[in-house]
């Protein structure tokens, strides 16, 4: 992979060379981006290859429609949880400066999680209605859920430990977008042991974080209330 110096300037004949600069060594992000977005639009595409009915449901095709309905709840999460990611990993790339050797390996890692996300998917669609197997495959699912949004977040605090997003970001943006990859982490784990109970109840509780991540609650707030509303709810 190529790195992001450039190439050195020729001097005029007998200009004696300056004294030597420091030269920043880095990855281009642009070839990483391009390779994540690839990943995260197969994982999407995948999710949709397992649903499907048999080849002899003609007798009663509604029934059979209607009977998908686990595949449609986990295609529809996991759906939801790969464009939340998306989100997020665009929202740190855009933030880069530069990448390095350890972020491009954690990248990485995040997308081997992204792309292994149709398994449990298939899992839960498949064993949602079976009592113990269901528990065992919402786990998992739950689990893999966890590990993508932890490495989101280790992606992040990498790249600003490491000093490679852009110097002109404030330290408030920085914040936030730390802030706002922070939260599911915990309702992750306190649904993955409601998994154990309520196996249903837990998909439904993964969607939701997913949709927390995707749907602008703050932008639709502003546009919807009155322009006065918050600026008085925060003097009370």
């Amino acid at each position: 992979m190529s790195t992001e110096e450039p190439p050195p300037e020729e001097l005029p004949e007998g200009q004696p060379d300056p004294a030597p600069r420091p030269r920043r060594r880095g990855f281009r992000t642009g070839r990483l981006e391009a390779f994540s977005d690839g990943v995260f639009a197969i994982a999407v595409t995948l999710l949709i290859l397992d649903i499907g009915v048999s080849g002899t449901a003609g007798h009663d095709l509604g029934a059979a429609i209607r009977g998908l309905w686990p595949s449609y709840l986990a295609y529809i999460a996991s759906f939801s949880t790969i464009g939340a990611a998306w989100l997020a990993h665009n929202a740190i790339t855009e933030y880069l400066d530069r990448a390095d050797a350890a972020f491009v390996r954690l990248n990485l890692l995040l997308l081997l999680f992204i792309s292994f996300l149709p398994f449990p998917t298939r899992l839960v669609a498949e064993f949602i209605r079976q009592d113990k197997a269901e528990r065992v495959a919402v786990t998992f699912y739950g689990i893999v859920l966890l590990l993508s949004s932890t490495l989101l977040l280790v992606l992040w605090r990498y790249a600003v430990r490491a000093k490679l997003v852009r110097p002109d970001l404030a330290d408030e943006e920085i914040e936030l977008l730390t802030e706002r990859l922070t939260p599911g982490l915990g309702a992750y784990l306190v649904l993955i042991v409601s998994g154990l109970f309520v196996p249903v109840i837990a998909v439904i509780g993964f969607l939701g974080i997913a949709l927390y991540y995707i749907i602008p609650f703050r932008r639709l707030s502003a546009s919807i209330l009155p322009p006065g509303w918050r600026r008085k709810r925060h003097r009370g």
